[in-house]
């Protein structure tokens, strides 16, 4: 067990918590080689461009920063004026866990939340929300600007091609703009089976927070625009904001990697994969329940108390919540790109165990 394990045998907190994978690890020694020129004006950075047009078969505007919460904010302040109206899901990233950012670089803005089932809000929801564009108008009101959805979700599930499309339809006849945050877009192209265009632009998405940092890389995140106009003042915003690298070369060294060979589907592929094994192995343990569909890579479900309790004792991390009077839990169980079928059999080992203890 390597000292950074924190004593852990298996880890399913998020899919952050492993390292990096072998082909991102390469990439930035080999850039970490020589000179180039700072701030974005260097080759990995125009590669890193060209490698995101052929991915997403399109024209766009692409710009890596560090983190998922500057890839959300800094899109969003580029769509929304600071009297402006983002619409999103009630449990959005966003709103529950960005600490306000979006409106911090925005200058200002507001959220609208939207309810809806399984992290997901429906076109309908918003069309209700956003009722006759022409009463938005008034000077009293903040003005509608954007709609962002999370794909995978908070809950781990992913919208389908019908159902991003359906959203972008209202959203573009109210004349807003579509944001994804795309976190874990990797795992949600793998869920859905079909291609980034297809799960993007092709479905109406107009800006993408593309993400890789759950997905295998260090720290690096893309905001794309499938509409390089709708890029307009996103230089001075992401100067602005302090993500503008001076060596931008090791994000983008990242993102090339990424990118390179399709790794970056292989990657959600596997922890997909994992998670899969790991729910339908849990759907045959006593005293387990799951929450949600099981789309991507995240798990969320209610254990009991014992199975809880064998878990922790074998040494099996993950986010607990909402612990209920007979002891039971809430868990969310998230796997990565390099999840292995010892950490998946580990965990519904101990999860059987103390189902199995608490029938003797």
């Amino acid at each position: 067990m390597s000292a950074q394990s924190n004593s852990w045998r298996v880890n399913f907190a998020s899919d952050n918590v492993g390292g990096a994978a072998p082909e991102i690890v390469a990439a930035l020694a080999e850039a970490a080689d020589g000179f180039a020129m700072p701030y974005g004006n260097d080759d990995l950075t125009e590669k890193f461009r060209a490698l995101a047009a052929e991915t997403f078969e399109t024209e766009l505007a692409a710009y890596p920063v560090a983190t998922g919460t500057a890839a959300n904010s800094i899109a969003l302040a580029t769509l929304a004026p600071p009297y402006g109206v983002i619409y999103c899901h009630e449990g959005a990233h966003i709103e529950e866990d960005e600490c306000a950012a979006p409106e911090f670089y925005i200058g200002g803005g507001k959220l609208t939340l939207l309810g809806g089932a399984d992290g997901k809000f429906s076109a309908g929801d918003l069309k209700a929300k956003l009722g006759d564009p022409s009463a938005a108008a008034a000077v009293h009101h903040a003005q509608p600007a954007a709609v962002s959805i999370s794909q995978l979700t908070e809950k781990g599930t992913a919208y389908t091609l019908e159902e991003i499309r359906a959203i972008a339809d209202v959203a573009h006849a109210h004349g807003l703009r579509l944001h994804m945050d795309g976190a874990r877009f990797a795992n949600a192209v793998n869920a859905l089976g079909c291609s980034p265009a297809e799960a993007s632009w092709k479905s109406g998405v107009d800006v993408l927070s593309f993400g890789a940092t759950k997905n295998g890389a260090f720290a690096a995140e893309a905001v794309i625009f499938f509409d390089p106009a709708l890029a307009k003042d996103i230089e001075f915003r992401r100067k602005r904001g302090g993500h503008l690298f001076s060596k931008m070369r090791f994000l983008s060294a990242q993102l090339c990697a990424y990118l390179e060979n399709e790794n970056w589907l292989r990657y959600g592929a596997n922890a997909n994969g994992a998670a899969k094994a790991l729910a339908d192995g849990l759907r045959n343990v006593d005293g387990v329940e799951l929450l949600h569909p099981v789309d991507g890579n995240e798990i969320f479900a209610r254990i009991s108390a014992s199975v809880h309790q064998a878990l922790r004792a074998a040494g099996c991390q993950y986010y607990a919540f909402g612990e209920a009077p007979d002891g039971s839990v809430g868990i969310r169980l998230v796997t990565a790109f390099n999840t292995g079928d010892a950490e998946t059999g580990h965990f519904l080992e101990a999860a059987r165990a103390g189902a199995k203890g608490a029938a003797a």
